[in-house]
């Protein structure tokens, strides 16, 4: 075979092709390895950097986990709370709810007991002979004959303490004095009795003992020792007994008061009589109250041959027992025990006329 010329040029061509494509491959790797160590420096160059974003990242997922475990833990502890608050307001609701069926139960028991007191009495002393129903209060007088007694009582419920008030004659100490119907009118009483006992000093009339108009503290002597304090307290509630100090005194809370002798019960027990005082008969004005609440006002002639020559204390004492009274005091009696109802004057006083003293008790319904 012959080759010619141009023949031969190629020939070199074709031989010479793979050098130089690998060459011409060789020329562009170049710049792709200087390309590939300049990265690698920069790698070399960031690669603190990036530790120490690292590490912040690393802490900042653990503060995130503390902080879930803490919100965790927040979680748990609200929701005790709000399950000890739940139970707390159910106890409440419970308690609250046991206290209204006791207050309803006291009251149905209190009302039981009214009408158990209204039957007693009627039994004991027919039906009343007077009743007087007011926004303030309310009156049912009986007449004591079919208990054997010359004598009224009064039984007063209280709807409102401003009924109730002890007045003093002419409005201050050591005035000359005023009858029990004296006072009931000029203070537009229906019901009123005679209250504490009294002496005559330099043309004038002072009270014994404690008295209280108002709730100020008007005299306060304390040398007699068989002396007892009867009065009302703010809620019209009766207390009284032996006081020795002021202190005593404002611890009762005491709204009107005055003194006699002595207490007859406490509690529905008897209390002892002094001996000066026992087993003797006079007229007498009692006061004390049922055991529901209510009031008793009670006033029965004496020292009137052919009427009524009076009560002991200790016959007394026993009577009240018999009317389902728990408390009850002794207030001046003799000529002083006047029973006032209704525009008049329902017992005869022993002086055969109404006697001027110191305080009555009047209600104003």
């Amino acid at each position: 075979m012959r080759f010619n010329g141009f023949s031969m040029y190629i020939f070199f061509i074709f031989l010479l092709a793979p050098f130089v494509g690998l060459g011409i491959a060789c020329a562009q790797l170049q710049p792709f390895s200087s390309e590939m160590q300049a990265l690698a420096l920069e790698s070399g160059a960031l690669q603190g950097p990036a530790g120490e974003a690292v590490e912040q990242l690393h802490a900042l997922q653990k503060s995130m986990g503390e902080t879930l475990q803490a919100a965790e833990m927040s979680g748990q502890l609200a929701g005790l709370i709000r399950r000890e608050a739940q139970e707390e307001l159910l106890a409440y609701e419970q308690q609250h709810s046991l206290l209204q069926e006791l207050v309803q139960s006291s009251a149905e028991q209190k009302n039981v007991s009214s009408e158990m007191l209204e039957y007693l009495l009627a039994n004991m002393l027919g039906d009343p002979i007077g009743q007087t129903f007011g926004e303030n209060a309310t009156i049912k007088v009986y007449s004591l004959q079919e208990a054997g007694y010359r004598g009224y009582m009064a039984k007063v419920r209280l709807h409102n303490i401003g009924a109730l008030r002890m007045v003093l004659a002419g409005d201050r100490v050591g005035s000359p004095g005023e009858t029990t119907s004296s006072a009931a009118k000029r203070t537009g009483a229906v019901l009123a009795v005679n209250a504490g006992g009294f002496y005559a000093h330099e043309g004038g009339l002072l009270p014994v003992g404690i008295t209280v108009i108002d709730g100020k503290v008007l005299t306060f002597y304390t040398y007699d020792k068989d002396l007892s304090f009867v009065g009302f307290n703010r809620s019209g509630r009766l207390v009284g007994g032996r006081i020795e100090t002021e202190e005593q005194l404002a611890a009762l809370d005491v709204l009107h008061g005055a003194s006699f002798l002595p207490t007859l019960l406490k509690d529905g027990k008897k209390q002892p009589i002094p001996p000066a005082w026992a087993n003797t008969r006079h007229p007498r004005t009692l006061i004390g109250h049922f055991k529901n609440d209510d009031l008793l006002f009670i006033v029965i002639d004496g020292r009137r041959e052919g009427w009524s020559k009076g009560v002991t204390l200790e016959e007394a004492q026993n009577k009240l027992l018999e009317f389902n009274v728990r408390d009850a005091y002794n207030l001046d009696g003799g000529g002083s025990s006047t029973f006032y109802y209704n525009g008049k004057v329902l017992n005869r006083p022993s002086d055969g006329k109404e006697r001027r003293v110191a305080t009555n008790i009047v209600v104003i319904p």
